[in-house]
């Protein structure tokens, strides 16, 4: 039987990715106007990455290719974390708001790490 279609929106690690990127849209929300098209938008989208790469390679639903979307999925994650670094750095993020990021990037990651070594550790055993 084929996954249902939204299941992956069962999976902690995307509600934590998608917490991650409504928290990024609120925050960039005060970004100055003059960085909509720069900084705005690539934290945007690198976090959207995040949870669609988790999406998608869920659907795909094999091994292989679904460790390569969690990949990416790292990856983006790890872009996000440098735009969250670099709009704190430029005062556009607060210490308390960064925190909170911050805190919620490494739970990403770390959930991440965990499915991805559930998924490598099934897929070497016997049927």
């Amino acid at each position: 039987m084929e996954k249902e279609l939204k299941a992956f929106r069962k999976l902690i690690v995307w509600q934590r990715a998608h917490e991650l990127t409504l928290m990024i849209y609120k925050a960039t929300e005060k970004f100055p106007q003059h960085e909509m098209f720069g900084l705005t938008s690539q934290i945007r989208r690198s976090s959207v990455s995040v949870e669609a790469n988790i999406a998608e390679g869920y659907a795909l639903g094999t091994g292989p290719n679904y460790i390569r979307h969690l990949n990416i999925s790292v990856g983006s994650l790890a872009e996000s974390e440098s735009h969250i670094e670099i709009a704190h750095d430029l005062g556009y993020i607060p210490d308390t708001i960064y925190e909170k990021l911050t805190d919620k990037a490494r739970e990403v990651g770390y959930l991440l790490s965990r499915l991805k070594t559930s998924i490598q550790q099934n897929s070497h055993q016997k049927p």
